[in-house]
Parts: C-alpha cells; structure tokens; sequence
C-alpha cells in the first residue's frame, strides 16, 4: 500500500476507553500477560534493580546483566555492601554501566537504611530514590507488586498514538492522557502489552499491520509505511 498519514478522527472518552479495553483485552493473552500485569514471579527488589539497569539499555542485555548482579546480590543488604568494581563488571552490558553500577549500589543503601531493606510500595517512596522517575516506579508497583499502575515508555507512547488514544507529546502527557481513559482497575496490563506488542508488531519502522490482531481497531495516526 502507498504511504499514508491519516489524521485524527473525533472520538468520545468513552469511545476511546472501549476501545483501548478492547485493544488490551485481545493482546494481553496473546502476550502471557495477566490482569495484573506480570509475568513470573519477579520481586519488588529484582523489578527495581532491573528497570535501573534497562534505561536506554536492550532488553536482552538488561535481563543479562541483572541476572548476573542479582545472582550476586539478591537483597538489598547484599547489594548496599558490594564491591564498586565487582557490581561494575558484572553490570558491563548495559548502557552507562559505571554510572548504573554506582546508582544501584546507592539504591540499596537508602533501602537498607530508610526502608528496613525493603522496597517502597508507594509512588513517593519509589520516586525518594535516586534515578527513580514515575516510569520506572510504575514499573515496580506493577511487576512486583502487582499493583494497578501505568508507567510509560516510548513504547507506550509511540503506540497510544498510532492507536489514536491520545494525541501527546511526551511520555508524561501521554500517561496523563491515558490515565482519563483506562479505568483504576485495568491499568497495570497495559505496559507490558504495549511494550510486547510494539516489539513484536506495531514497530517504529515498517510496523507489521497485516500481522496485527487488532488492525480494525487502530487509527493508524502518523503511520508513514503500512505493510
């Protein structure tokens, strides 16, 4: 097909929340995602330390490198007291490593000191910590606490507006926007499917329409080439 941009057509709240519900609902199976947003048995320590590492960071050298450090250290307390040098190497994978290294460490500190070792399960507890925005304390509540929360990647918000949902400019937008369509209760999915999906199909680049199973669905806003 030629390529097209196809403008944004008017919509209820209460239409695009249908919608996006039913958006969700078919790709989240589809996916191994369950109402509340997890996969496996990831703990609120793992899902923190994890997310740190995974900025600007691929996907399989983030689960690498946190397997290696938390192998290591599983708990904050191991993780307050390690060597600079030894979490560093074992963290090489991703992006930014030294800093991470030492922003991680640090993390585990004030866990260890302000927290009794725990991990917050509040926004404001997560968002106390250093290198911790809503993205990645929406992350945490959502993977290891399974707690209904939507953090934002440019997954998220690439997708939501391809979709037609919103119309933003940034991730911080695009969460406020979405946070008036998806009800309280439905929110922690909708990460993890978006995530999944804009790896899988809905690409930046030459998305996989005709492989989508929710084309019909989709207002395909600003697409530049439909396959």
């Amino acid at each position: 097909m030629k390529n097209r941009i196809v403008k944004m057509k008017k919509e209820s709240v209460a239409g695009k929340r249908k919608r996006a519900l039913a958006i969700i609902e078919r790709l989240a199976p589809l996916y191994g995602l369950t109402a509340t947003g997890k996969v496996g048995g990831r703990s609120p320590f793992r899902s923190l330390i994890a997310t740190v590492l995974s900025h600007r960071t691929r996907d399989e050298n983030t689960e690498s490198a946190s397997g290696k450090l938390l192998a290591q250290y599983p708990i904050a307390q191991a993780l307050a007291k390690g060597n600079l040098a030894k979490i560093r190497s074992l963290i090489k994978e991703v992006g930014f490593w030294r800093v991470k290294a030492q922003r991680v460490r640090e993390i585990a500190r004030i866990l260890v000191r302000d927290f009794g070792g725990k991990v917050p399960d509040d926004y404001e507890g997560l968002l106390s910590l250093p290198g911790v925005g809503r993205k990645t304390a929406g992350c945490v509540l959502v993977f290891g606490f399974g707690r209904q929360a939507l953090p934002v990647d440019t997954h998220v918000h690439r997708i939501s507006n391809r979709l037609g949902l919103v119309r933003t400019r940034t991730p911080e937008e695009t969460e406020a926007a979405l946070l008036k369509i998806f009800p309280g209760d439905k929110l922690a999915p909708v990460n993890g499917t978006l995530v999944e999906h804009g790896k899988a199909v809905c690409r930046p680049i030459s998305p996989l329409c005709s492989r989508c199973p929710v084309t019909e669905l989709c207002n395909q806003i600003g697409l530049e080439r439909h396959r």
